[in-house]
C-alpha cells in the first residue's frame, strides 16, 4: 500500500504563520461574489439566492449561493444518468490520476481553501487546516485502495470452467454532506462515489456551500466530466429531498443528524411505480459520545484529552465529548482541573491565530445551545460558564460545564453539538460502561485508565464504534482510524477503511462453461 498521510501544517513555522494570514488577506477580496449551481457544463445563475454570512462577523457577507429549484433538479439527474454510460467505462487507473490530480490542486491550495473555512463556517486555523489534509487523505486514500480492490476476491476454478468476479458501480447517486467539516466529509463521499465509477450530485449543507462549489471546481478541473459531477445548492427540505426521491437516483450517501437520516431511509425506501431497483443509504448520523475517566487515571492527560474532545470547534464534531462519566473517587478533583484548563482555552474570532473556541455555525446554532444551556440548569448544577471577551459579535456562546446529571437527563441523552459538557458519577467500573452505552447513539466514545483490565474491559464492553484509549475521542484519520457508528449513530462500512468503497459498487458472478462441444 503506498497511501501515506498529509501531514498537518506547523504554525510555530512563522512562514506557515504569514502565508496563511495572506490567504486570508486575499480571501477577502472575494467575498461577496455569487456561487453558481454546475449543471452538465453550464454555470448556473437562478433566480434566488441564499445569503451566507461570516459566523464570527455576521455583518460580513461571505457569498451569495446559489438557491436551486425543482426544474434544476430535473436538468441534474438528466445530466448523471446520460453521463453515467461513459463515465463508468473510464478505466480504473484513469479515474485513481485523476483524483491523484485533485489531491495535488488541494494541496496547492491548501491555505485559501483553509481560509475560506474560517470565513465560511468559523473554523479556527488549526481546524480548518485539518479539515483540508483529510480531504487530501481522502483522495489518495480511496484511489489507492479501489486499485487493491480491482484485484481481489478470486475465484476457484476447475477444468472446462471459468468463473469470473465483477464489481461494478450502481449509477447516479446523490452526496449529502454536513458544514462541520466542510471539506473533508464531502470530499471523502465524493472520492468514494467517483474512483468507484458513479456520477455525483453533490447537495451540501446550505452553511458551507462556498467551500463545496470550489471542491466541484477543482475535480472538475482535473479531468472529472460535467455530467459525472455536479454542483447544485439549495435548501435541503426543497431539493435535498427531490433528489432522495427520484428513480433515477440508485445511492444516498449521507452525514448529518440523525432525524435527517431517518427520513433519507425511510423516503429511499419507498418505490416509485417504474424503479427497477433497491436504493443504497450510506448514513452517519451523530453521536452523544463519552469519555470515562478511571480512578487510576493519569488526570494531566485526561483533562487535556476531555477538554479538546468537547470543546474543539465549539463542540461542533458527531465525535465530540459530550458526557463525562467519572469513578467518583476522582470526580472533583478530575472537575476542578478541567474547570482551570477550560478557563484558559482562548475564545475568539476564527481568523485570530490564537483562537480555540470560535463562534457556532449560524444564530440558529446558538439558540438551540443556548436552550440546552438553561434545561442543564434545571437538570445538574452549572459548575462553570466562560464569559466571552468584549467586542464579539458573532455567534458565539462560551464552554458550559454540569455537574450532578443524571443518565436520563436531557443533557446526557440528546445531540447537542455546542460546548456543553454534563458530567457524572459513578460507583464502579461497570456501573460507568452502563451509563456509557445507556444512549442510542454509539459513534465514538473514550476511555482514561492505567488498569490493563479495565482496558480490556471496555474494549469488549463498550460498545461504540470508534473507541479511543488514554487519548482524545476527536481527529480520526484516513488510514489509521476507519470512522464511522453503530446503532443510531449511523449504517454502512467506515469511512477511510479499507471496507468503505464496497458500499458504491454491486457484483455480478459470470461462469462460463468453456468445454466446447463443436462449433
Amino acid at each position: 500500500m503506498s497511501f501515506k498521510n498529509e501531514p498537518l501544517t506547523d504554525f510555530s513555522i512563522a512562514a506557515n504563520r504569514a502565508a496563511f494570514q495572506e490567504a486570508l488577506a486575499r480571501l477577502r477580496s472575494s467575498l461577496g461574489r455569487k456561487i453558481p449551481l454546475l449543471i452538465g457544463s453550464q454555470q448556473i445563475l437562478p433566480h434566488q439566492w441564499m445569503p451566507r454570512r461570516n459566523p464570527s462577523h455576521p455583518n460580513e457577507l461571505v457569498g451569495l449561493i446559489a438557491r436551486a429549484e425543482s426544474i434544476h433538479t430535473d436538468q441534474v439527474l438528466a445530466q448523471a444518468e446520460s453521463a453515467f454510460p461513459a463515465w463508468r467505462r473510464v478505466p480504473l487507473p484513469e479515474r485513481a490520476a485523476i483524483l491523484q490530480r485533485a489531491a495535488r490542486r488541494l494541496r496547492e491550495r491548501r491555505f485559501e481553501l483553509a481560509a475560506w473555512e474560517v470565513m465560511e463556517v468559523g473554523k479556527n486555523w488549526v481546524e480548518a487546516d485539518a479539515d483540508v489534509a483529510e480531504a487530501i487523505d481522502y483522495l489518495h486514500y480511496y484511489a489507492d485502495q479501489m486499485l487493491q480492490l480491482q484485484d481481489q476476491a478470486p475465484l476457484a476454478q476447475v477444468p472446462g470452467e471459468r468463473n469470473l468476479y465483477r464489481r461494478e458501480p450502481l449509477g447516479p447517486g446523490v452526496v449529502i454532506s454536513p458544514w462541520n467539516f466542510p471539506l473533508a466529509i464531502l470530499t471523502g463521499m465524493t472520492a468514494a462515489a467517483l474512483i468507484t465509477g458513479n456520477c455525483v450530485i453533490l447537495k451540501p449543507a446550505e452553511q458551507s456551500s462556498i467551500v463545496a462549489f470550489h471542491l466541484a471546481q477543482i475535480l472538475r478541473e482535473s479531468g472529472v466530466p460535467p455530467g459525472a459531477l455536479q454542483f447544485l445548492s439549495g435548501m435541503g427540505k426543497e431539493i435535498g429531498e427531490a433528489l432522495v426521491r427520484s428513480e433515477k437516483i440508485r445511492w444516498i450517501a449521507f452525514t448529518g443528524s440523525r432525524e435527517v437520516g431517518l427520513k433519507i431511509l425511510h423516503t429511499a425506501s419507498e418505490l416509485a411505480p417504474t424503479q427497477g431497483f433497491v436504493k443504497r443509504v450510506i448514513a452517519e448520523m451523530g453521536g452523544k459520545n463519552a469519555i470515562l475517566i478511571d480512578q487510576d487515571a493519569d488526570l494531566d492527560e485526561a483533562v487535556l484529552g476531555v477538554a479538546a474532545s468537547a470543546f474543539g470547534y465549539s463542540g461542533q464534531k458527531c465525535s465530540a465529548c459530550s458526557r463525562v462519566i467519572a469513578l467518583r473517587p476522582i470526580l472533583e478533583r478530575f472537575l476542578d482541573r478541567l474547570i482551570q484548563t477550560t478557563q484558559s482555552l482562548p475564545i475568539g474570532n476564527g481568523e485570530d491565530p490564537s483562537t480555540v473556541i470560535g463562534p457556532l455555525v449560524d444564530e440558529a446554532a446558538k439558540e438551540k445551545v443556548l436552550r440546552f444551556i438553561e434545561i442543564g440548569k434545571s437538570e445538574g448544577r452549572l459548575a462553570f460558564q466562560g464569559t466571552l471577551p468584549a467586542g464579539l459579535q458573532g455567534f458565539f456562546v462560551p464552554p458550559a460545564i454540569f455537574t450532578d446529571v443524571k443518565p436520563e437527563n436531557k443533557i446526557a441523552r440528546e445531540e447537542i453539538f455546542g460546548p456543553v459538557l454534563a458530567v457524572m458519577a459513578a460507583d464502579s467500573f461497570e456501573e460507568a460502561l452502563e451509563i456509557a452505552n445507556n444512549v442510542p447513539y454509539a459513534l465514538t466514545g473514550g476511555l482514561y485508565s492505567r488498569s490493563p483490565r479495565h482496558i480490556e474491559q471496555a474494549a469488549e464492553e463498550f460498545r461504540v464504534g470508534n473507541l479511543y484509549i488514554n487519548r482524545k475521542i476527536t481527529g480520526a484519520v484516513v488510514g489509521r482510524q476507519p470512522f464511522g457508528g453503530l446503532r443510531l449513530s449511523g449504517i454502512g462500512y467506515k469511512a477511510g477503511g479499507p471496507d468503505y468503497l464496497l458500499q458504491f459498487l454491486q457484483a455480478r458472478t459470470i461462469t462460463e462453461n468453456t468445454t466446447r462441444h463443436g462449433f
